[in-house]
């Protein structure tokens, strides 16, 4: 009788954590749009848009912490971060940073968020854990957009607008140690995962430069769209999408490092974000108030989703 319990308890409570045990979500896109101060989140599974919430006054750049629980979005008028619970969807902090914030990058870890600020040509540095702004650097180049962490966590790459250059910022030292040629008007910045190359559209130059993270040197210059902006690397390193302000995606092989494919998306397409699984790319077409969405395998247009008004950006958890 005994052993005929405790069988019956065992079995009980595989059962309850059958019940209880989380099923693996599918991974959500939010697009950050400018104009009404939304973000509209996407069902990557059916990409359907499944709500919209207030986020800020003008919100742009964007970071999801590694456990998916916190956004950081930039407010360019209010010169702050704000915080959004991702579980609630409300906004629970607010972070003054430098003037006219935009670009945001999150190191690997996750303990770190990089915030440029184009008016004070600086990069504020925020530790996630306690919210706080914790020191700044000064940037060699003026304008500064976007902010992107190297894979490894020891660099930060900044694309100064104003200037053909990017700066690389040491996050041991807290100072930016280069300032690197890349080209007219730099924009976007990616990374391969395995930290060996970096990509920088360059939007006057209509290229994309490849720097070699070892050496700090321009190693390749590729012609791709007219005014090239977004950089998207995909996490298996495959291929990097460059976003062209003509209304197209051009796909850059990074085996060779050449364009191998040009996609029509809609107007103005912004800054994008890939599903975990590299299947599929997210681009913001700002002037289409649109998010398109991009089978990688056949580098075609599958879906294009109504979202709020001028999206700057896409970013997925």
């Amino acid at each position: 009788m005994h052993k005929k319990k405790s069988v019956l308890k065992v079995i009980a409570v595989v059962g309850a954590l059958c019940v209880f045990q989380p099923v693996w979500a599918v991974p959500l896109a939010y697009s950050t749009n400018e104009k009404d101060g939304t973000v509209s989140v996407i069902d990557t599974q059916t990409d359907e848009v499944i709500d919209t919430f207030k986020a800020a006054e003008k919100p742009r750049g964007a970071v999801i912490t590694p456990d998916g629980e916190h956004m950081f979005i930039s407010d360019q008028p209010n010169d702050a971060l704000v915080v959004v619970d991702l579980k609630t969807r409300k906004v629970t902090d607010t972070i003054p940073i430098g003037v006219s914030p935009e670009g945001v990058g999150i190191s690997p870890d996750g303990k770190w968020i990089a915030a440029a600020s184009e008016r004070t040509h600086t990069v504020s540095f925020i530790d996630t854990g306690s919210h706080k702004k914790i020191f700044e650097v000064e940037m060699q180049g003026r304008n500064p957009e976007h902010s992107e962490f190297s894979p490894d966590g020891k660099w930060v790459y900044v694309s100064a607008e104003e200037e053909e250059h990017v700066d690389i910022v040491d996050v041991a030292q807290r100072k930016s140690v280069d300032l690197v040629w890349v080209g007219a008007r730099p924009r976007g910045v990616g990374f391969l995962p395995d930290n060996s190359r970096a990509y920088v559209a360059c939007e006057i130059s209509n290229t994309v430069a490849i720097l070699d993270i070892a050496t700090k040197k321009v190693i390749a210059t590729e012609k791709v769209g007219e005014r090239a902006n977004g950089v998207k690397v995909l996490p298996n390193g495959k291929k990097v999408y460059i976003s062209n302000g003509e209304g197209t995606l051009s796909v850059l092989d990074t085996a060779t490092n050449k364009v191998i494919a040009t996609i029509k998306v809609g107007k103005r397409p912004w800054n994008m974000a890939a599903t975990p699984d590299s299947k599929k790319i997210y681009v913001a077409n700002g002037k289409s108030n649109s998010v398109s969405v991009i089978d990688t395998s056949t580098d075609k247009v599958i879906k294009e989703i109504p979202v709020g008004s001028t999206p700057w950006g896409v970013f997925i958890r």
